[in-house]
């Protein structure tokens, strides 16, 4: 599988910005198992872009394919399809439920479509320095602890492609660390892309392409 961005550009864009944009109006294709970072200050449409690949937003110009299919013709129900088997994602904002335990949230997403067993779960958690949280309602935990949990709970389906949104922005480094490597691991478990959207480069990305929005 493969997704190929041919001539986008998001309606609300500036005409200069899609002319200094890497990414808008231009040809992109992102290939099964390539890890891929794009860079942008905030209000260059990065948030947009994740939106775009996972289908929530069909407000801009151009094609995206997933393989030769016009995401744009895809049935509701075959977009869901397409969510729960090939593509995850964490989103800028989480969208985790707060009255939901840390454990009842990432476990909502495992038993859609299992790629792991339950006990993968507390494994994770304890790699990310939140074994002890899973049980806490998502309510009372951190906003770091919530990155975390989104983290996990993004790793429990099959994928494909895997579409992170500024997922480590109230993380310290060593977190953030953490986070990656476990990112890192389960990729390449599944040999999945990452499309890696943050406000710059950091310096513990493991020589992804880099591609400025």
């Amino acid at each position: 599988m493969q997704i190929q961005l041919r001539n986008v550009v998001p309606d609300f864009i500036e005409l200069e910005k899609r002319k200094n944009s890497n990414v808008w109006a231009q040809n992109i294709i992102i290939h099964k198992g390539e890890h891929l970072h794009i860079v942008a200050p905030s209000g260059s449409g990065k948030t947009s872009l994740i939106h775009f690949l996972y289908g929530l937003r069909t407000d801009y110009d151009g094609t995206i394919f997933y393989d030769d299919t016009d995401i744009k013709k895809l049935s509701t129900e075959s977009f869901s399809s397409f969510r729960q088997h090939k593509i995850s994602i964490i989103f800028q904002d989480l969208q985790l439920f707060d009255d939901l335990t840390a454990k009842e949230n990432i476990e909502i997403k495992r038993i859609l479509d299992p790629f792991h067993e339950p006990g993968v779960i507390e494994e994770m958690a304890k790699k990310l320095g939140i074994g002890t949280k899973l049980n806490q309602l998502v309510k009372t935990c951190s906003y770091g602890e919530k990155q975390r949990i989104a983290i996990i709970r993004s790793l429990m389906q099959p994928f494909d492609f895997l579409l992170l949104d500024e997922p480590y922005s109230h993380l310290d480094e060593v977190n953030r660390k953490r986070a990656m490597n476990l990112i890192y691991e389960e990729c390449e478990k599944r040999n999945a892309a990452m499309v890696f959207v943050d406000l710059k480069p950091l310096d513990f990305l493991k020589g992804e392409k880099i591609i400025y929005l």
